[in-house]
């Protein structure tokens, strides 16, 4: 059979074969992962099924030898955050501590869907930071120079190598928002968020990890100042060691072990419009604008903005952060005028002081805690497993997330960024 007909052998298998699960609803398509019971006792175990605790089992048995793990979540795989987000990767950042972080990250997710055997949708189309005066531009030239000390791709684009790659933004003389230049990451994009945690999900699975849904942590077992397991909704289940992933949730979750952490959790929204025609293949973010808009491929324009300002676990915004958002846009993008909003959502971030991470030991032994991700969890998802999992195999911290500790704010060594997190502004 030649290489033609075989390809054509394979299309044509391929169509009848979803035609034939679509007619009997998809009654026979295998798990993409097993449905395990949980054991009396695992090595390790990971609070929260999201892409971090997932990425974390992942990287524990495939890097660490670790597979006697159990991956709790009290809903369903990708539920949470992970399946919340609007996608964005990017390493574009300033202090060495979080530079060198998200470029470790971004170099996995260029690799991510052969690892993991699983297409996850990786798009390098770019973010294209907007400046709208000579000040933002400035600031912009000196991120653009860190970056290039750091090793970190780059560039500043002028006003007019923004009309040639973004030509709908608004140019004309009497514009609100004038685009004065901009800083653009090529290697940055966007990934399927959901196809990056079914594919950490099953990729672990395979390696013998257990993934355990429906599964709620109600408290710690803890003596003489060490964990020894959790007690959960489907018994009390042994551990070694206890890594906390739960994102907007790491508060409630730590407390029940008796920790108080320098967190706050608050609600942030996107949004999407009616699917039109592709004009826009990169993703425009304007700091000033507390901004970002992308389109899908789907053809939706995807946008989002910054915090509702308000404490909350829920997952319902307001109506003044939706004006925000939308109205900068079709500021900023006149063609948008008119589009139909067609829907909603918001996630819960835990937001840390200084808008960095903590991905760190605790004063409790071997419990661990991977929060505060503020604006930027989703980007950071194969980096975070990664340095997570080196960090509970060795019970220390890897060089990446050294400066991510705990103790930080204690001391005083905070990794403040403007851009990066808890600011009243996007990332």
């Amino acid at each position: 059979m030649t290489g033609s007909n075989l390809d054509w052998t394979i299309v044509r298998y391929s169509v009848f074969s979803l035609a034939r699960q679509a007619l009997a609803g998809h009654a026979g398509w295998p798990e993409a992962w097993r449905k395990p019971e949980p054991k009396r006792r695992y090595d390790v175990v990971i609070i929260g099924g999201g892409g971090h605790g997932l990425a974390t089992a992942y990287y524990l048995a495939k890097l660490h030898g670790i597979t006697n793990v159990a991956v709790l979540e009290r809903g369903w795989i990708g539920g949470g955050n992970t399946g919340r987000n609007t996608t964005i990767v990017r390493s574009n950042y300033f202090l060495k501590d979080n530079a060198f972080f998200y470029e470790h990250a971004l170099k996995l997710w260029e690799g991510l869907s052969l690892d993991l055997n699983f297409n996850v949708m990786f798009s390098q189309r770019g973010n294209i930071i907007l400046t709208h005066d000579f000040g933002g531009a400035e600031g912009a030239t000196m991120r653009y120079n860190a970056l290039r000390l750091n090793g970190i791709d780059g560039e500043f684009l002028t006003r007019e190598e923004v009309r040639r790659r973004v030509p709908d933004l608004d140019f004309s003389p009497t514009a609100r928002f004038p685009v004065f230049g901009a800083m653009n990451q090529p290697r940055s994009g966007v990934a399927r968020h959901d196809a990056v945690a079914w594919g950490f999900a099953r990729a672990a699975d395979r390696r013998g990890v257990d993934i355990i849904e429906n599964c709620e942590v109600t408290g710690f077992d803890i003596a003489n100042g060490q964990v020894t397991g959790v007690r959960t909704s489907r018994g009390e289940i042994g551990a070694g060691k206890v890594g906390i992933a739960v994102a907007g949730h790491s508060g409630t979750v730590a407390a029940m072990a008796g920790l108080r952490l320098p967190i706050e959790t608050h609600l942030l929204q996107a949004m999407v419009s009616e699917p039109v025609k592709p004009f826009l293949d990169t993703v425009v973010i304007s700091p000033g604008l507390h901004l970002y808009v992308s389109q899908t491929d789907k053809g939706e324009v995807l946008m989002g903005g910054a915090l509702d300002g308000y404490n909350s676990y829920s997952q319902r915004g307001t109506w003044p952060a939706i004006e925000d958002v939308v109205s900068a846009s079709v500021a900023l993008l006149p063609r948008l005028r008119g589009l139909k909003l067609m829907r909603t959502w918001g996630g819960v971030m835990d937001m840390t002081m200084d808008g960095a991470p903590i991905i760190s030991k605790t004063p409790i032994q071997h419990l661990y805690l991977n929060g505060g991700w503020c604006y930027g969890g989703f980007k950071a998802t194969p980096g975070s497993g990664w340095v997570f999992a080196s960090t509970i195999a060795n019970d220390a911290p890897h060089p990446l997330n050294e400066g991510f500790s705990l103790d930080r704010f204690r001391s005083g060594r905070t990794l403040t960024e403007r851009g990066v997190g808890n600011l009243p502004h996007h990332h």
